[in-house]
């Protein structure tokens, strides 16, 4: 060979190696941005979420995280979940992800379980099919899983509860949660959280009483029921537990139009004579005593207010003419009967007007 001919081969050796050079060069980075690259259309400091139902199988992931609209590019994601088996690492839960993750971070998220928690709140609850909707819909335990717990016998009685007697348990608040909670989960944890509510300090308050947690919190249901003004519950629940210790009927409204709704499924504004005289054991005007459970969850600020109730000769209460929301008391019934028909000519003027 030649001089001029093996500087020729020289240089077409030397050419060749660069463009190899950079052919590889290009595939690796290309390659790193597949692995390492930012994968997400969200903006900046914005997040998403990623639910994986309890059971999923990989072709389940797979499909949520198409259908999710977090990646540009679902291609590339099932490459790098394929080369990392995360067929083999499939978790339910819910997902937290992240502007500017990769595929690789997402993959490593996804195999590792590691899901957010949510929190979830409940207030204001009536029934337990409220609070099932509400649960519902802020974990995956569906509202019928949730209802057939709170009517059946068999799984309440480990906790000491019956139908009647089961929302006493569930003390409104916001509690963290995992997404993928079953429905006997859910109760399992608001038995934990009852349990820690009712702390010693608690519980002698309610024997000082002569009261057990139980009958606190049907008292406070309806003390929750009478006012929204946390600052004269403890006055009502005086009030209560007055009657109590005379052996009187409650004469509770809020049981009674409770026992109306449980016989006809309405709530009437206003109770009657007629709904007075209705046999249920929820209506106080006809039986003495407790009615069999709560009307409502009651709020803490309730239940606090009964056990911190206050003391006084007070028997009778009547909302207060001027439309404020708080109440007149008495301790004889010819002054309730005053403060009730200025109650009353009130109300007739309001709907005259």
């Amino acid at each position: 060979m030649n001089p001029k001919t093996k500087k020729s081969f020289a240089r077409t050796v030397a050419l060749i190696s660069l463009i190899l050079i950079l052919a590889l060069g290009i595939a690796g980075f290309a390659a790193y941005k597949i692995i390492f690259g930012n994968n997400t259309t969200l903006e900046k400091e914005q997040a998403g979420y990623l639910y994986l139902k309890t059971g999923s199988s990989y072709t389940d992931l797979l499909v949520s995280v198409q259908n999710s609209g977090l990646l540009k590019n679902f291609r590339t994601f099932k490459l790098v979940a394929d080369r990392k088996s995360l067929a083999k690492h499939v978790h339910a839960g819910r997902y937290e992800i992240l502007s500017g993750m990769s595929n690789n971070d997402i993959v490593n998220l996804l195999r590792s379980g590691k899901q957010k928690p949510v929190n979830v709140t409940f207030n204001n609850i009536t029934f337990p099919v409220q609070l099932a909707g509400v649960v519902s819909r802020q974990i995956e335990a569906d509202s019928v899983s949730l209802i057939r717990l709170f009517h059946n016998e068999t799984f309440l009685k480990k906790y000491g509860l019956t139908p009647a007697t089961a929302l006493a348990m569930f003390i409104p608040n916001t509690y963290e949660f995992y997404w993928n909670t079953r429905a006997e989960e859910f109760f399992s944890r608001m038995h934990t959280e009852y349990k820690k509510f009712w702390t010693t300090k608690r519980k002698l308050q309610a024997e000082l009483l002569n009261l057990n947690p139980l009958e606190v919190s049907i008292i406070a249901s309806i003390v929750e029921k009478e006012t929204i003004r946390n600052d004269e519950k403890a006055r009502i629940a005086g009030v209560y537990l007055n009657r109590l210790k005379r052996g009187w009927k409650l004469q509770a409204d809020p049981t009674t139009i409770y026992a109306v709704y449980l016989e006809t499924g309405s709530m009437p504004r206003r109770v009657l004579r007629n709904h007075t005289q209705l046999e249920s054991p929820y209506n106080t005007y006809f039986y003495k005593g407790l009615p069999p459970g709560p009307i409502c969850m009651p709020s803490v600020a309730s239940i606090d207010a009964v056990l911190n109730s206050e003391k006084h000769n007070y028997m009778f209460f009547v909302a207060n003419s001027d439309g404020s929301g708080y109440h007149r008391f008495s301790a004889n019934y010819s002054q309730h009967l005053i403060y009730a028909r200025d109650y009353q000519k009130a109300l007739n003027k309001l709907q005259l007007n």
